[in-house]
């Protein structure tokens, strides 16, 4: 079979398995029907969005009380091994920021904090990759998860220990794999840097954070899973295997080991992050504004689309490489298919959000989350395009792909993690945000930040790409050109850096200073809009 039969059964496939499961769904996919989607409603709620204090008691007579009181003790099940979670995610947010800022600005600044090995630019810029990959992102993308889930299933979290203690060995695998990467010890492949020794903690901590859900899940109360739910069960299925099998020892090896590298490395934030980002985006988005998103079906046609075309987008990371062609076109391809899920996630977001504007104003994890979809579809339709062997051909080795995967982990992931954690806390804790202007300076302290890293990378590295194309201009004329666009990137990161230090301060003031709640808070609604 030749090239172009390969590349064109693989997308008639996905087209069929795809118009499949389509067709199998309800007719109407932007029908007005709410259908699956209000099961994340308790009867009579609608209407009203979910917020900690009760203003107008006629609202609480027309909510059935006992779905009330289950999420209640669904949240407080949960209240202690989330809010493990979210302290893990916080301090690993910090490392990951001061490790980031420092390695930023070495690109600029070279002979800056030499006299240390684990201070130069390889050891401390994998440090914050890794502080971020396995430690921010999955604290709190866990962390969400372990509060969401029980919700949806209107179940209190079964073994929640286990999940404690999973995190335990999670993080202790992290002290030690940074550990071993500041030691100048590393296995040397982007996002598998830490050996495969310490890899077994991780695994034996990720298998006992999943042991809870699953037995949660097997004790539920609801017929109907909600699209949520599919996408974190599925992101904690996932992860797992793409973990296992990129760090069997002495299996992978040359031109196959850049190979899996980089299927590992593009499915864990397709696979892992993004699902877990978007059920937040879907559970989130209509509590907070009292209403179901528009389409239901058209959320699972989202999953779906990420299932079918997300698996192999990696191999366009290879181009020009020692890979077969066929392999490297069937992921540009598939990069290209993955602007269906998307499209289906934006027309989604949009249709639902159309009418509640208004409250933007007022809700903090609204702000943070429909930034983070925006940025997604963002994110997404450019590295489709990025994917292309003519686009891919100047921006490739450059800063440019530095930008756009910042867009993707931090533009979309992080801030819906960050309107996460706001929603949450004050659900765990018992406690109130305190300085609600310290919500609003991190907000737009952080999108700040990120539009001038962006901006100043995407421009710096297409101009590095097209200098390094040019034969007449040096290599150096190509490193030279971009030192503008490094020093904006240091100015992005350090915005962004600042706004993690005033989030982490007002989580300790909360702590240590916070409005203690004495009702049950998540049994209480108030008007769409109103926190």
């Amino acid at each position: 079979m030749n090239t172009l039969s390969i590349l064109m059964s693989a997308f008639v496939l996905s087209l069929v398995g795809l118009g499949f499961f389509i067709w199998s769904q309800r007719s109407r996919l932007l029908s007005r029907s709410a259908d699956g989607g209000e099961v994340i409603f308790a009867r009579g709620e609608i209407g009203f969005a979910e917020t900690l204090t009760l203003r107008n008691p006629l609202e609480a007579n027309a909510v059935d009380s006992q779905e009330l009181l289950d999420r209640a003790a669904a949240d407080a099940s949960t209240a202690p091994v989330v809010f493990f979670f979210y302290c893990c995610a916080f301090v690993w947010l910090l490392v990951a920021s001061a490790a980031g800022l420092t390695a930023s600005i070495k690109l600029h600044a070279p002979d800056w904090l030499v006299s240390e090995a684990w201070l130069s630019f390889g050891r401390i810029r994998t440090l914050h990759l890794n502080a971020v990959a396995y430690g921010w992102a999955p604290m709190a993308g866990l962390g969400t998860a372990l509060f969401i889930i029980p919700r949806l299933l209107k179940t209190e979290l079964i073994g929640g220990r286990y999940a404690v203690l999973g995190g335990a060995l999670w993080n202790a695998a992290l002290v030690a794999g940074l550990g071993s990467l500041a030691y100048g010890v590393s296995d040397g492949m982007e996002w598998l840097e830490i050996p495969w020794q310490i890899d077994i903690l991780f695994v034996a901590g990720g298998a006992l954070v999943g042991l809870p859900l699953i037995l949660t899940l097997l004790r539920r109360k609801v017929a109907h899973l909600y699209v949520s739910v599919w996408y974190m069960g599925c992101a904690l299925f996932w992860f797992p295997v793409l973990f296992f099998v990129a760090n069997i020892p002495g299996l992978h090896r040359g031109v196959e080991a850049a190979t899996m590298n980089w299927w590992f490395g593009h499915n864990v934030l397709g696979l892992f992050y993004t699902p877990l980002a978007l059920a937040s985006i879907y559970y989130f988005l209509p509590k907070l504004i009292g209403r179901p998103i528009q389409s239901y079906n058209l959320s699972l046609v989202g999953f779906w689309g990420l299932a079918f075309f997300y698996g192999q987008v990696g191999g366009h990371h290879l181009v020009g490489g020692p890979v077969p062609a066929w392999l490297v076109t069937l992921s540009i391809v598939q990069s290209m298919m993955m602007i269906l899920p998307v499209v289906a996630f934006t027309v989604n977001q949009h249709l639902t959000l159309k009418g509640h504007l208004t409250a933007l104003r007022h809700s903090p994890t609204l702000q943070f989350i429909c930034l983070g979809g925006l940025m997604y579809t963002a994110s997404s339709v450019q590295g489709s395009f990025e994917a292309l062997r003519s686009v891919n051909v100047i921006t490739h080795f450059t800063h440019y792909t530095v930008a756009h995967a910042h867009l993707g982990l931090y533009g979309f992931v992080t801030m819906v993690f960050f309107g996460a954690i706001y929603f949450v806390v004050p659900r765990v804790t018992g406690r109130d945000w305190p300085w609600p202007r310290l919500i609003s300076l991190h907000f737009w302290l952080a999108a700040a930040g990120i539009a001038i890293y962006f901006v100043s990378l995407t421009i710096g590295g297409w101009l590095q790409g097209t200098a390094m194309l040019d034969e007449s201009r040096g290599f150096m004329e190509s490193v030279q050109i971009t030192l503008p666009y490094l020093q904006g990137r240091s100015v992005g990161g350090a915005l962004m850096a600042l706004s993690h230090v005033v989030f982490a301060a007002h989580f300790v003031r909360l702590l240590i200073g916070g409005e203690r709640r004495t009702e049950q808070s998540s049994a209480y609604l108030s008007a769409p809009g109103a926190i």
